[in-house]
């Protein structure tokens, strides 16, 4: 019902002079695209932190553009991240609220044609849209190809389906819009043949010489790279900076469903320079094609770090980190680049997450077909033009081996609801590390922040908030 509401906006649209288009007054709308790594850290970048590895590309895409210091991620795991970051639901609405088998029935849930995307949404209102790299909204064995980028807004894909597929930087099989493409010479069993992350950057450069060629159409990529994700393996080029260095080694597991490298510190570091070293190539790519001056570059991560033991800070001043909702699961690296409208050297404490993205590529856009979210444009705030609405609240959910666990943050304040365990209420303003709880001391904020909590959420059959059952019987934690 909401896509047929969509169409019918559309076609109003252009039975009125195509009121999409903005006349030659107005300023033009955007370029958007949409940088998504993959168990980045919030101290994993220089310009949030990071001492140990080397990030210039991306530090200066923070000295050109705005870095937000309270950003959050949709979930603490991949699929229902990405999912807010697509239809801008938080976990209490999305139609995807865990990871594949993290649910009732044990099944995935992927999305459905009902669910209303930013990438429909900006097709809708004329931008050109593409993704490459990893997808993992479309799970399910059989019946996925109505869950495909493809059908849910996207006019061109390359890259993994399947989140599991994206474990593996040299992966043999790529879907190239709704077809698999066999990648000769790539083993995933041993490492061998083309890091599967530098193809998805020459994907994209290709992809933007393309576009620049009908420059009089906007366009929007996501381009979704599976570093840092495990396995932590990098090629040697990318390690060379971080050898001889008299940094302790560590042992990994070589053999197992991860294909690490023998040692990851090394690793891991390079996977993040790769990182940085492939945005310096998007960001060149912009600059050669003129593009730069009306694209927003956006640069985030999809949750909290997996892999550091402490010794790269991965947290920063963070608790937790990937599959907690202490604020090293959720909150994220962000940084917005769009020359001569977003400050350069800024930095915003807005509070804003995931579920703000379509709202804003709506506003951007100057659409007439914006889907009610949960989200509110950060437009104001990107390009200090207008007055910024705030959240009431941000709400999160997440339930696996430790079972259901909340939490809301409104204001400074974040409860957290963990399962058989008492509240706890934190101070984030005095208290960043979330080290004191102070329930105890605050009953009726604590009363009135639950009754938000409790508030946030509709009924989902597969996503119940009961304790489940280990699907991969490991402990617990997904792969």
């Amino acid at each position: 019902m909401l896509q047929k509401r969509l169409l019918v906006a559309g076609l109003a649209c252009l039975l009125l002079a195509a009121c999409e288009t903005p006349t030659v007054e107005e300023t033009p709308r955007p370029n958007i695209i949409l940088i998504l790594v993959d168990d980045l850290g919030y101290g994993d970048l220089g310009s949030y932190g990071q001492n140990r590895i080397n990030t210039p590309n991306l530090d200066r895409l923070a000295q050109e553009g705005m870095r937000f210091t309270d950003h959050y991620a949709g979930s603490s795991v991949c699929a229902p991240s990405r999912a807010t970051l697509m239809t801008g639901l938080h976990t209490g609405h999305s139609p995807i609220r865990g990871n594949p088998k993290w649910t009732t029935s044990g099944r995935p849930v992927d999305l459905a044609p009902a669910d209303v995307t930013v990438a429909e949404v900006l097709q809708k209102a004329g931008y050109y849209t593409g993704i490459i790299g990893k997808w993992g909204l479309a799970e399910s064995e059989e019946g996925f190809l109505a869950a495909m980028p493809i059908q849910q807004g996207f006019d061109d894909f390359y890259g993994y389906r399947r989140h599991i597929d994206a474990h593996y930087h040299y992966w043999d099989k790529m879907y190239r819009d709704n077809e698999v493409e066999l990648i000769e010479g790539n083993d995933p069993m041993t490492n061998s043949g083309e890091y599967n992350q530098d193809r998805f950057t020459r994907e994209a450069v290709a992809w933007l010489a393309r576009r620049a060629d009908h420059e009089e159409q906007p366009f929007f990529l996501y381009l979704s790279w599976a570093l840092p994700h495990l396995a932590v393996t990098v090629p040697e080029d990318s390690k060379v900076a971080y050898r001889n260095l008299g940094w302790p080694e560590r042992k990994m597991i070589t053999d197992g469903h991860y294909k690490n490298d023998p040692e990851g510190n090394t690793a891991y570091a390079g996977m993040v320079s790769r990182i940085d070293d492939h945005v310096g190539q998007i960001v060149q790519t912009l600059d050669d094609l003129a593009l730069a001056d009306n694209t927003l570059l956006i640069f985030a991560s999809d949750n909290g770090h997996e892999y550091d033991d402490g010794f790269f800070n991965s947290n920063g001043p963070l608790r937790g980190q990937k599959r907690d909702l202490y604020e090293g699961g959720i909150r994220i690296p962000f940084i917005a680049r769009w020359p001569g409208r977003v400050s350069a050297g800024a930095t915003s404490s807005h509070v804003s997450s995931f579920q703000d993205f379509l709202a804003t590529a709506c506003d951007l856009a100057a659409s007439r077909a914006c889907p009610a979210t949960d989200g509110l444009s950060m437009v104001p705030t990107l390009t200090g033009e207008g007055i910024q609405q705030q959240h009431d609240f941000l709400y999160w959910e997440f339930n696996e081996h430790r079972g259901p666990t909340q939490a809301v943050r409104a204001g400074k304040w974040k409860l957290v609801r963990r399962f058989e365990i008492p509240l706890e209420l934190y101070d984030l303003e005095n208290d960043i590390g979330e080290t004191k709880n102070l329930a105890e001391r605050f009953p009726e904020l604590v009363e009135r922040l639950t009754e938000m909590l409790e508030g946030a959420r509709t009924h989902h059959p597969e996503f119940t908030l009961r304790k489940l059952p280990d699907p991969y019987n490991n402990a617990g934690k997904s792969k």
